[in-house]
């Protein structure tokens, strides 16, 4: 399933969730609030007075006919539907070049335990805070031409030389001193679409392009379905952090320098929240070039993501993990030129119950599997090593893998990754490596950013565990396209281990 297109299926459970309201009959034109969709006028002024209207009469449907229309930060309210047009388009304005800003970033105190774009909601071009029963359909597309992908993490890197893609890796004291250099975001937007807390809300059959640091930042958000979206953008696509019952399906997501479908549980409300019930089904993320998606011509000639590995987009688990996640369902995807499933956990949360099945993987750029417990703990006094546990991972077939990074399971001393099942994985590399790769033994690296090139060259071309528990191999295929003069496996630290039906086992 190397690409996903639009198709009528049976919701099922996202039937339920789906806050089509009784009052949806009750359509506002934003035009007659003054809209204009010139593609020169500030149209967000109308739009927002429309949506008040909506919601002052008890809910309704707000609807944006075709045109261009150039708006600053617009307010979602409960019981609203936003309905775009075919034609339509919302083209985020840029301060530097028209006159307006977007809302100010919410002052929640001090933010020590995640970056400035995870802790700030209403400098988005749509924001939604405690709504309820919002929906947000297409046709139509979002255009973020106005938006940064940047954040406070720049004047960082312009200190160290070292290249955070924001402030992920910089211990508290470090963010702190940045302070003064989250000023200068006032009157910014750098998201798309954002949502605090919340509860049934639905994203559907509209497209996205370049919109900053985040198309899509849902925390705290409860009964949230996000269903038959194109993204192409900057860096994150969907992110869900703090999230409960939620379905994104059907979705195509392409983000070369960032993560396109992401699952988070940050420290971003102020206390820790699990992410708990989301189901990730039918979609396809990849990294091909930015824009190139969206066109159809899929270029891969960006080499490198920001980060310095190659390009990103991809479906994980983390890094933000105070919360942990419980009830993770990931099923019928498809990877394109893009790095591999990643499940981590560093800031002391507890993964469990997570489910990957039936999903192809074509040119991975980094590991096609990667498992991790780190010891980052970015979280308040009293914060503890996280946890893996009750992984189910099969039917997954990946090929075109990059030699260096074989499929990882990395847990820590006396914190193993356990029970965790690998059936029916066919995975295919490229092959290359060398006899002074076999012979590395990579350190564990507990307080390091966890992405699959922390460790260098693995010393096994197809699967490397350190420091596992309960581990059931069982039909895991390996092959390589040229010869590799490294093991294709090395299990160590791995208590009940087994491996059945899994030729190129040496154990």
């Amino acid at each position: 399933m190397d690409h996903v297109t639009r198709r009528d299926v049976g919701l099922g459970l996202g039937a339920a969730l789906l806050p089509f309201p009784a009052h949806a009959a009750t359509m506002i034109d934003v035009r007659d609030h003054g809209a204009r969709g010139d593609g020169r006028t500030i149209d967000s002024t109308a739009i927002n007075a429309a949506i008040v209207a909506a919601a002052r009469s008890g809910g309704g449907t707000v609807l944006i006919p075709a045109g261009r229309y150039l708006c600053f930060s617009i307010r979602l309210l409960s019981h609203v539907t936003i309905q775009f047009a075919q034609g339509a388009v919302i083209e985020a304005a840029d301060p530097a070049r028209h006159a307006g800003r977007y809302d100010l970033p919410d002052d929640n105190g001090e933010q020590l335990y995640q970056d400035f774009g995870h802790s700030h909601w209403r400098n988005s071009l749509f924001w939604g805070e405690d709504v309820e029963n919002v929906a947000m359909i297409g046709p139509g597309l979002i255009h973020g031409l106005g938006l940064t992908r940047d954040g406070p993490g720049a004047r960082w890197k312009a200190q160290t030389g070292e290249r955070p893609l924001s402030m992920r890796q910089m211990s508290a004291a470090e963010i702190a001193r940045l302070e003064p250099d989250a000023a200068r975001m006032n009157g910014l937007g750098n998201k798309a679409i954002a949502f605090r807390n919340g509860r049934n809300i639905r994203l559907s059959g509209f497209s996205m392009l370049k919109c900053g640091h985040f198309a899509i930042l849902a925390t705290g958000t409860r009964d949230l379905h996000i269903h038959d979206l194109t993204i192409d953008t900057d860096r994150d696509g969907i992110d869900l952090d703090c999230v409960q019952r939620t379905i994104v399906e059907w979705c195509r997501v392409n983000t070369p320098n960032d993560d396109a479908i992401v699952i988070k549980s940050s420290f971003a409300l102020g206390r820790a929240v699990a992410s708990e019930d989301v189901t990730v089904r039918h979609c396809a993320v990849s990294g091909y070039d930015l824009g190139t998606m969206f066109d159809g011509t899929r270029r891969t000639t960006q080499l490198l993501a920001p980060d310095r590995d190659r390009v990103t987009g991809r479906i994980k688990l983390g890094t933000e993990s105070n919360g942990g996640y419980r009830r993770i369902l990931i099923e019928d995807c498809s990877f394109t030129h893009c790095r591999g499933l990643a499940l981590e956990t560093v800031d002391g949360g507890v993964m469990e119950d997570v489910v990957v099945h039936r999903i192809t993987m074509r040119d991975v750029t980094t590991a096609p599997l990667f498992l991790r417990i780190g010891d980052r703990r970015r979280g308040p006094a009293g914060t503890q090593v996280g946890a893996i546990r009750r992984v189910t991972l099969s039917d997954i077939d990946a090929t075109g893998i990059d030699h260096r990074f074989a499929a990882a399971i990395a847990g820590l001393p006396g914190h193993p990754v356990e029970d965790v099942t690998l059936s029916r994985i066919h995975l295919s590399y490229r092959g290359g490596g060398t006899s002074e790769d076999a012979a590395r033994r990579p350190e564990d690296l507990a307080g390091a950013y966890p992405e699959p090139s922390m460790f260098g060259v693995l010393p096994a071309w197809g699967l490397w565990v350190q420091h596992a528990k309960g581990l059931v191999i069982d039909r895991l295929d390996l092959a390589t396209t040229s010869p590799d003069a490294r093991p294709p496996l090395m299990i160590e630290d791995a208590a009940g281990l087994s491996v059945t039906r899994t030729p190129l086992w040496r154990g």
